[in-house]
């Protein structure tokens, strides 16, 4: 064809072309829309007549280039009823890039340029392009109003009614539902975000847009946060907020800008403010200075819209944050455009710390079952497969909880809409099973009925893939070819818009519909392509934890790429599969069976809570019941999950996986933001046993939800809800819903800010849940009037056990009867009779009532309220306000309670004058054990002993006696009690009223008295010394840190002469230790005025009087000697036997020389001892001269000269003294005086010279000494460092010692050197030398020694290194004993 030709037939081409496209105009304005996103279709060529229309519309398209025209015109093949020559001439000319030409025809040449760029944008002008003019300010505002007009008037025809795509009802694209919005509770620097400013609204009401944002001067943050996952529909509601405000709804904003991150990505250097609103929105016609002073002056009236701050967060080079995410930091912050509003909606996840710590945070949370319903009617609004629809989703479970997520919702509306005209009603549970299966029937219900276009969809799927590896969701014209554009255009897989990165630099970029469906796709290539292997397919299954890592500054794309997948490995896909594979089914089973293969891996492994969720999604998308059973039994018995966001569809997945466990499972959702409408996922999950929420998040709505789960939960014992901030409305549901859960035995309700009237409401379950153990009510806030009824209701209630409350803390503990669950619930009137009468009887009743800030008034209703009740194990109003008089009250009716342990007043304010009024008050209980009231310490404790059984009458008394003689002495009977009133600041003055007091208690039992710490002083111990007879038989009496000086702490030895109970007195005088104890085996017959009117009795009492001991013992005292002499003359007329225990730092020789003088003085002493003293020296010899001086002396033993004991024999006793004197550094120079100290004891035993510094020359001495020495028994001269010449002269002195029994040596390590003493002269001799190590030049020596001990008759010589040679001489020369003779 010649050129003439060539063009001619262009010309009837486009002609032809302008006809079709004139009998279908709305279709055009679709097409021009999706391809020419920022084109006015309206304002200016509403005058042209139809055809000038089109023509026009067609020379917008084909002047933005070949790929977009060439787009156009496969979708005009692909959607209109083109007649089969025109399509060919079509796509062979226009089609393609060789066909592709400038020349328009005549039609399109004719028209003027101006028309060619009509719109709204005008040409761009730089903001500093042109010099600022001198305008008045009338002239300025009248420019800023301008182009706020045409700022309005671009949202307006920017979201005027869209055109729906082939085969979709006209509300695909108008329906609008609200998602639940939930502000956070907590600042953003805290893991749940920041508190929203003004958000009036709680969980699962609507929010209008307005209540977004709290526009009022200095009230509530300038920057809000929406956070939601994918579907969630945060892009949706920020282009609602932009169309709101078009249509005025909005009037708080004069101005309004929408930016996409996606796009802004794509600026690569830094931008002021006015570039971003006039290069990359929309530019002003004139002067941008002077209409960009105007929105900074009026900045708190401009509203900026970040849409996907999360695609915003690109990880961070050398040079800190990219120049997008470093102005919208600046803006945040209010350095640039201060007072501005800025709105960013992210997914959850790590958000940039440029976000100020005061930005309010909103999470979406999808549909509840009404939105969907709501949805669900605007979708199918005027068309008959409404009613249908509804009862699709009312039949099917699982439908209805993947319509939770917004985007899934739209998805099923469509599915439906294809599905209900050709399928029977319920067709949907088979066909709509999972979120695969729903993208599945969507791409099936977008295709053309018959065909589906599988080359199309596996080549749209890698360009889907691509994006995803690459982090791509903006695509332009060279990224996808002209006939994929067309085919995702005409399928409503794609969408487009206008992207502008400058002055005069806009383009149009195309994206799949939603993120979802480019995974969809993405999971579809790799499924069915063949160009994928197995291999390569399961590297893309893996687990994205929610937990965004610190090092991980953006999230990943591909969040449900693994979910589809594994939803494609369902057998319900390999039809579809096939199909798109070209019928090569062994490979997508093998890839089908490669991804089963991964998840039945990653189900073994421990997971944390997000990863959890994300298998579970996974495996229910499988439709593969072993799958689901082995992920279900891998699970462990406790799983939490802590601090990240949880859909209804979330929780309905993990119940699906759970319907295949047998064992009971525990599940903590702790810091999760849910949704008001998750629990209604648990419906029926039989699996869980403990069900505990921690969130702020949850409140009536949850409650609610929460409340139709409960009871479908057999298994469910533990149920915790805390933290949230549920009222009365939500509590009424669940108080309803609990005893239809016989089974619980714990339930928490602590931390969720519950009124007075509410806890009450609570507490009126208890009698209905038969096996509770436990009621969490703290944290709280209930008033003291409140706590009384609770207090009536623990003690009416026969199963509560303990009630305790702390400050914030409330807890009931119960204990459940034996009865069973269904006797207690058949025979009601029966337990409220008979049942809690015998209940009452039968249990005791701990209440703990501590910081309630009770009074005096409190205390009487409780003393009235708890005669009534049963026997209280015990009673704790610590830390109230009862003060003496409330005291008193509650000591008063300690006897009448029956408490039977303790009760405790403790910091409630209680006086000195209110000890006395204690003290008497409890003078009269019997079952008391000990009293300790410390004001310093704010402690009054009560401490009670079991309620002993009244002995009344003469034969019991009789009897009592019997026993008492028959028994061991630590066998007798006890009854004492304690009264410890330490650190209260008693001084000498209060004695004699406490003495009164205390009068009634000394005769209820033996008693335990304790002043110690307070300030009695040298007269207070004075008086008190004066006061004690009066008191009674005392168990003891401490009297501690009360400031005595030592004056006043000999005083107290006088004691053991005017009180016949006290028989031991410790005293540390520098710790002012001081405590005077009696004899506890006799204190229960010295308690009772009676018994000594019984002669046995007093002859009894008589006789251990005399057997049991005095002690005293003295410590950490400077013992002087006028000290030490006026001790013994105190003790002079002290009842024996008597003990004396001294302990001081260092005792010198003249106190000791005086005390040991006094000894004769005291014929009742049985026991000295010096312990931890220090001595002299010579020491050794005062205490050796005192066998002589002190017949009496039985026993002298001093070690290490700090140590001395000398034990006294009284007449009875058999005669012998032994002395030791270990360790005291003797040596040869001490052996002749101390001997001769020794010799004129005339009944020595035993000595004891071990651990000395004799050596040789001492021993040798002292063997020269022993004939002077009276000694009878054992000399141990061990350890004194002696050597062969010791053991050597040991046998040569035996023959000169002829009351030598036995002497035997160990050199070796032993070392020891013992001779024994008979009384008189011994007959034979044993001799037993060992480990000596005798050299050669001893032997003749050894033999000669032996050779005169004539009278020796045993001879044992061991390991003393004698040869052969040593042994044969000295045989030779040694006569054999008479007795045994052994050499080893």
């Amino acid at each position: 064809m010649d050129p003439v030709g060539l063009q001619l037939g262009n010309k009837n081409l486009w002609s032809c072309l302008v006809r079709l496209l004139t009998k279908d105009p709305e279709w055009l304005n679709a097409k021009m829309k999706f391809f020419l996103p920022n084109t006015d279709l309206d304002s200016r060529n509403e005058t042209l007549d139809p055809e000038q229309r089109v023509i026009l519309q067609l020379n917008k398209l084909h002047v933005q280039g070949s790929d977009t025209w060439q787009s156009f015109i496969h979708c005009v093949c692909m959607q209109l009823e083109v007649p089969l020559d025109l399509e060919v001439l079509l796509l062979s000319t226009f089609g393609c890039d060789d066909a592709f030409t400038s020349q328009l025809g005549a039609e399109g040449k004719s028209q003027p340029e101006s028309q060619l760029h009509h719109g709204l944008k005008r040409p761009h002008q730089s903001c500093g392009s042109s010099p600022r003019r001198k305008q008045c300010k009338k002239q300025q505002l009248e420019l800023a109003k301008k182009y706020l007009q045409l700022l309005r008037t671009s949202a307006q025809q920017r979201y005027r009614s869209q055109i729906p795509g082939s085969g979709q009802p006209h509300a695909f694209h108008q329906v609008y539902v609200p998602p639940i919005l939930r502000r956070a509770t907590a600042s953003l620097d805290t893991p749940e975000g920041a508190i929203m400013g003004d958000l009036k609204v709680e969980d699962g009401a609507d929010v209008s847009i307005s209540d977004l944002f709290n526009t009022r001067v200095n009230k509530g943050p300038r920057v809000t946060v929406l956070l939601g996952k994918a579907g969630m529909g945060k892009t949706t509601l920020a282009h609602r907020l932009c169309q709101k405000w078009a249509e005025g709804h909005l009037n708080c904003f004069q101005a309004l800008f929408l930016f996409e991150f996606r796009q802004l990505n794509l600026i690569t250097r830094f931008l002021t403010p006015s570039e971003l609103l006039f290069d990359l929105y929309l530019s002003p016609e004139s002067d941008h200075d002077t209409v960009f002073q105007y929105l900074e002056k009026n900045a708190d009236q401009v509203l900026l819209i970040f849409d996907g701050l999360d695609e915003a967060l690109q990880p961070m080079g050398p040079d800190g944050p990219g120049p997008v995410l470093t102005l919208f930091s600046h803006l945040c912050n209010g350095t640039l455009l201060p007072g501005c509003r800025v709105m960013a909606t992210s997914r959850p996840g790590k958000l940039p710390a440029c976000l100020p710590a005061e930005a309010a945070m909103v999470h979406m949370l999808g549909f509840d079952g009404p939105r969907v319903e709501e949805y669900v009617n605007h979708f199918f609004s005027a068309q008959p497969s409404r009613e249908g629809a509804l009862v699709e989703l009312q039949t099917n479970g699982r439908l209805r909880s993947l319509c939770a997520v917004p985007a899934l919702c739209q998805v099923a509306c469509l599915c439906l809409h294809h599905l209900l005209p050709d399928h029977a009603p319920g067709q949907s549970v088979a066909l709509l099973p999972t979120m695969t299966q729903l993208y599945m029937q969507m791409v099936l219900a977008l295709s053309p009925p018959g065909h589906l276009p599988t080359s199309s969809l596996l080549d749209l799927g890698e360009v889907a893939l691509r994006g995803l590896e690459t982090g791509k969701v903006i695509f332009y014209a060279k990224d996808i070819a002209p006939p994929l554009i067309a085919f995702g255009a005409t399928h409503s897989l794609l969408t487009s818009f206008c992207v502008r990165t400058g002055p005069g630099h806009q383009q149009t970029g195309y994206a799949f519909t939603h993120l979802s469906l480019q995974e969809f796709l993405a999971a579809l290539h790799l499924m069915a392509s063949p160009k994928v292997n197995k291999d390569t397919l399961t590297q893309y299954v893996t687990l994205h934890s929610r937990w965004v890592q610190r090092t991980k500054a953006r999230l990943g794309l591909s969040d449900h790429l693994p979910t589809f997948l594994a939803g494609l490995a369902s057998c319900t896909c390999r039809p579809f599969l096939s199909h798109l594979a070209q019928g090569n089914e062994d490979c997508v089973g093998a890839k089908q069976a490669a991804v089963v293969q991964v998840l039945k891996k990653l189900a073994t492994r421990k997971l944390t809570g997000p990863k959890v969720v994300e298998l579970c999604h996974c495996v229910d998308e499988t439709q593969e019941p072993e799958l689901a059973s082995l992920t279900a039994q891998s699970l462990p018995y406790q799983l939490p999950f802590h601090n990240f966001p949880l859909t209804c569809t979330d929780l309905a997945t993990l119940t699906n996986i759970l319907e295949h466990r047998e064992a009971p499972i525990h599940l903590d959702f702790d810091g999760c933001p849910l949704e008001p409408h998750c629990p209604e996922a648990l419906v029926g999950c039989g699996q869980i046993e403990n069900l505990s929420f921690k969130s702020r998040k949850c409140g009536d709505t949850f409650a609610e939800a929460l409340s139709r789960s409960l009871p479908t939960m057999g298994r469910l014992q533990m149920l915790g809800l805390a933290g949230s901030k549920i009222t009365a409305r939500g509590i009424s549901h669940l108080v309803k819903a609990l005893p239809l859960c016989p089974q619980l035995k714990e339930v928490s309700f602590r931390d969720n800010q519950l009124s007075d009237q509410v806890v009450l409401n609570i507490v009126e379950v208890l009698p209905h849940l038969p096996r509770l153990r436990k009621l969490d009510l703290s944290n709280n806030s209930i008033c003291v009037s409140t706590l009384l009824c609770l207090a009536r209701v623990a003690v009416t209630c026969p199963t509560v056990r303990m009630l305790q409350a702390r400050e914030a803390d409330l807890i009931f503990l119960l204990s459940p009867p034996t009865e069973t669950t269904a006797e207690l619930q058949r025979a009601p009137d029966l337990q409220e009779s008979d049942g809690q009468r015998k209940g009452a009887q039968s249990r005791s009743l701990t209440l703990r009532l501590q910081k309630c800030q009770l009074q005096v008034h409190d205390a009487e209703a409780l003393i009235a309220l708890l005669q009534e009740g049963p026997h209280l194990e015990e009673v704790d109003l610590s830390g109230n306000q009862l003060e003496d008089e409330g005291c008193r009250l509650m000591a008063e009716a300690a006897s009448q309670l029956h408490i039977a342990r303790k009760l405790d007043l403790s910091d409630n304010g209680l006086s000195v004058a209110g000890v006395h009024c204690v003290l008497r008050a409890v003078s009269a209980c019997w079952t008391l054990a000990e009293l300790h009231i410390s004001l310093q310490h704010k402690t009054v404790i009560f401490m009670f002993a079991q309620e002993p059984e009244e002995q009344k009458g003469s034969q019991e008394r009789a009897a009592f006696l019997d026993s008492l003689m028959l028994q061991m002495p630590s066998e007798l009977p006890l009854s004492s009690r304690r009264m410890r009133l330490t650190h209260c600041g008693l001084q000498a003055k209060h004695l004699e009223q406490l003495c009164k007091a205390l009068g009634g208690s000394c005769h209820l039992g033996h008693l335990h008295l304790d002043f110690s710490g307070n300030a009695l002083g040298d007269e207070g111990a004075a008086r008190l010394a004066q006061l004690l007879p009066g008191l009674g038989a005392l168990q003891s009496l401490n009297l501690s840190e009360n400031g005595l000086s030592l004056d006043a702490v000999l005083g107290l030895v006088q004691c053991f002469s005017t009180l016949q109970w006290l028989f031991r007195l410790d005293i540390s005088f520098e710790s002012q230790h001081i405590l005077l104890r009696g004899d506890k085996t006799s204190r229960d017959m010295w308690a009772t005025g009676s018994l000594p009117d019984f002669p046995a009795a007093a002859e009894f009492l008589g006789f251990r009087q005399r057997c049991i001991p005095r002690s005293l013992c003295l410590s950490e005292c400077p013992l002087e000697p006028p000290s030490l002499t006026r001790l013994c003359a105190t003790l002079k007329d002290c009842p024996g036997p008597l003990e004396l225990q001294l302990s001081c730092e260092f005792l010198s020789d003249q106190s000791l020389e005086t005390l040991l003088d006094c000894l004769p003085q005291l014929p009742q002493l049985s026991l000295l001892q010096l312990s931890q003293t220090g001595l002299s020296p010579k020491s050794p010899f005062l205490l050796a001269n005192t066998l002589s001086l002190c017949p009496r002396v039985k026993k002298v033993d001093l070690r290490s000269l700090h140590h001395a004991t000398l034990h006294f024999r009284s007449n009875q006793e058999e005669e012998g003294v032994c002395c030791g004197f270990t360790g005291c550094s003797l040596s040869q120079e001490h052996i002749e005086s101390f001997c001769w100290l020794l010799s004129k004891c005339k009944d020595l035993s035993q000595v004891d010279l071990s651990a000395n510094l004799l050596g040789d020359s001492g021993l040798r001495c002292l063997l020269e000494c022993l004939p002077q020495v009276p000694i009878s028994g054992l000399l141990d001269l061990s350890h004194n460092s002696v050597s062969q010449e010791s053991a050597l002269y040991l046998v040569e002195t035996l023959p000169s010692c002829p009351r030598v029994r036995e002497a035997s040596v160990n050199l070796g390590s032993e070392q020891s050197f013992r001779i024994h003493f008979s009384r008189e002269d011994q007959a034979g001799k044993t001799l037993r030398l060992s480990e000596c190590s005798f050299r050669p030049e001893h032997v003749s020596r050894l033999a000669t020694g032996l050779s005169q001990s004539l009278q020796l008759t045993e001879l044992t010589l061991t390991q003393c290194c004698l040869g052969q040679k040593q042994l044969a001489i000295l045989l030779s020369l040694v006569g054999r004993p008479a007795g045994l003779f052994s050499l080893r």
